[in-house]
C-alpha cells in the first residue's frame, strides 16, 4: 500500500474523465441535433457540409430570384394586354374611316380618336415598370448586357445558379420597345408609316395593313415573353428539386442518428456513474493504511 502515490486512484480518474468526455459529446449531439458541431468532430465532413449550406441558400435564392422574373414578365404581358386593346380600337377605327360612307370632318373625329390611342400606347409602355426598372419602352431591348455600372443596361440577366456559368447559372429577358412609333402607328411613328394616319380614306385602308404589321409584332413580343415565364417555372421546379436533394445530403452528413447516439449516451452515462464509484473506493485505499499503522 503506497499513501503518497495513489495509482489506483489516478487510473480510475482517467477512465472517468474520458467517459465523461463521450457523455458530454452524446449530450451536445442530442441537444444540437448535429452529429458535426466543430471542426474537431469531423474536418471533412464540415467542409463538404459548410459548402452544401451555402449551395443551398444560393439555390433558394435563385429561386425567389426566378419568381422575381416570373412577376416582371407577367407585369410586362399584362401592359402588352391593354396595348393590345388600343391597336383593336385602332383598327377598328381605321376600319370605319376606310370606308367611303363618311366625309373628311368626320374621319377628322375619327382621327382624334385614333391619334388618342396611339398616345396611350405609348404611355403605357413609357409608365409600365417593375421595381422602378421600365420595361416596354426599348431599355431591356438592347442585346448587349451591361452591369458594370450603378445602374445595368440593355436585356437584363436573371440569375438563378450558385455559380456564373451563362450555360447553367442565369439568362437574359429581352423586351423590345413597344411605344407606338416604335410599334408604327399614330403620327409619331412618322409620315412614312402605313399607320400614321386616318385622316382620308387611302391613308385609313393603308393604316389598315400598317395595324395589322402592329399587332404580328406585339404578338412576337408577348409570345416571347410566355416562352420565358414557361422557361422560368420549370427552372424553379429544377431549383427547387435540386435544394431538396441537397438539404437530404447535408443531413445526412451533418444530423445526428438520435437512435445511435442515444444508445451511447447511456452507455456512457452507465460507465461515467460507475468511474465515479470507483474512483470513491480508489480514494478510499490509503485510509486502510491506517489500520496497519494503528
Amino acid at each position: 500500500m503506497y499513501i503518497n502515490n495513489n495509482a489506483m486512484s489516478g487510473n480510475v480518474a482517467n477512465t472517468l474523465t474520458s467517459h465523461y468526455s463521450n457523455l458530454a459529446q452524446s449530450t451536445q449531439r442530442l441537444s444540437t441535433g448535429l452529429r458535426i458541431n466543430s471542426a474537431a468532430d469531423d474536418a471533412a465532413g464540415l467542409a463538404i457540409r459548410e459548402l452544401m449550406r451555402t449551395d443551398i441558400a444560393a439555390l433558394q435564392q435563385g429561386v425567389r430570384n426566378a419568381n422575381d422574373a416570373i412577376s416582371l414578365l407577367q407585369t410586362a404581358d399584362g401592359a402588352l394586354s391593354i396595348i393590345d386593346e388600343k391597336l383593336v380600337r385602332m383598327k377598328e377605327l381605321a376600319e370605319q374611316a376606310a370606308t367611303g360612307t363618311y366625309d373628311s370632318t368626320q374621319r377628322l373625329m375619327i382621327e382624334s380618336e385614333y391619334q388618342a390611342m396611339a398616345s396611350e400606347i405609348t404611355r403605357i409602355a413609357n409608365a409600365t415598370d417593375f421595381n422602378g426598372i421600365h420595361l416596354l419602352n426599348g431599355n431591356l431591348s438592347s442585346s448587349v448586357h451591361d452591369g458594370n455600372a450603378m445602374t445595368s443596361t440593355g436585356k437584363m440577366k436573371i440569375h438563378f445558379g450558385n455559380l456564373n456559368d451563362s450555360a447553367e447559372d442565369y439568362y437574359y429577358i429581352q423586351i423590345e420597345d413597344t411605344t407606338a412609333s416604335a410599334l408604327g402607328v399614330g403620327n409619331t411613328a412618322g409620315s412614312g408609316s402605313l399607320a400614321y394616319t386616318v385622316s382620308t380614306q387611302a391613308a385609313a385602308q393603308r393604316a389598315l395593313v400598317g395595324l395589322n404589321n402592329a399587332v404580328v409584332s406585339k404578338d412576337k413580343i408577348r409570345a416571347n415573353l410566355g416562352a420565358l415565364q414557361n422557361r422560368l417555372e420549370n427552372t424553379i421546379s429544377n431549383l427547387t428539386t435540386q435544394s431538396e436533394n441537397l438539404q437530404a445530403a447535408e443531413s445526412r452528413i451533418s444530423d445526428v442518428d438520435v437512435a445511435t447516439e442515444m444508445t451511447k449516451f447511456v452507455r456512457n452515462q452507465i460507465l461515467t456513474q460507475s468511474a465515479v464509484a470507483m474512483l470513491s473506493q480508489a480514494n478510499s485505499m490509503p485510509q486502510m493504511a491506517m489500520q496497519l499503522i494503528g
